[in-house]
């Protein structure tokens, strides 16, 4: 049974030098949330899959310990960093095999765009209006944005894959990327007003029409 302590304890225990029996409990304490968590997520190695989540929660915890603020008990911040942690890693091994190329092409290598544009007749119910603007968007992804541009935006909006993810594979950082669609976007709003006539927020509103 791990021994209770309250919030300086922890903190006591934890900062130089280092206190291994509170470092042993605080592990047991993770590994419980993590399994619980995590155990209708991973069929496989449950153990040694936390066993890892664990050690790089702890790390994470140890680095970020004069970071807390005493607003929840130690032990259910530490616990939310390693569901973090944990959350984080599953996603990127998710994507680990797949490459922005997997997305952004068809099986015959040709580039395509989301589904919701350019597949109209997916959407029985979508008036003419409705997929004229879907029509016009879909050629103007194609022609005014920039290869980089049409490749993270197919990325995140119809790949589904995390900016952490595709700003590693673009050789950026997330602020970086951020800003890539967002001017992706100002492009776009842009050249469909002067398209179509219609603003961003009239296409939303076009779009939640009953």
């Amino acid at each position: 049974m791990t021994e209770q302590r309250d919030n300086k304890a922890w903190l006591e225990a934890l900062r130089p030098p280092l206190d291994e029996d509170a470092l042993g409990d605080l592990r047991a304490i993770i590994l419980r949330g993590l399994r619980a968590a995590l155990s209708s997520r991973i069929d496989t190695d449950l153990n040694a899959v936390t066993e890892d989540f664990a050690q790089d929660a702890l790390l994470k915890i140890l680095d970020g310990i004069e970071s807390f603020r005493g607003e929840s008990k130690f032990t259910t911040w530490a616990q939310k960093i390693a569901i973090n942690v944990a959350f984080t890693e599953l996603r990127r091994r998710r994507w680990k095999d797949i490459s922005l190329q997997d997305i952004v092409e068809t099986d015959e290598g040709d580039e395509y765009t989301p589904a919701l544009l350019t597949d109209p007749d997916a959407f029985p119910e979508l008036s003419v209006e409705q997929r004229n603007v879907m029509e016009i968007v879909d050629n103007l992804i194609e022609e005014e944005l920039t290869e980089r541009q049409r490749t993270a935006m197919l990325a995140v909006l119809q790949g589904g894959m995390p900016l952490e993810e595709v700003a590693a594979r673009l050789g950026t950082n997330r602020n970086a990327l951020y800003k890539l669609m967002h001017d992706a976007r100002q492009r776009l709003q842009k050249r469909l007003l002067e398209t179509s006539g219609l603003s961003h927020e009239e296409v939303i509103a076009l779009f939640e029409e009953k």
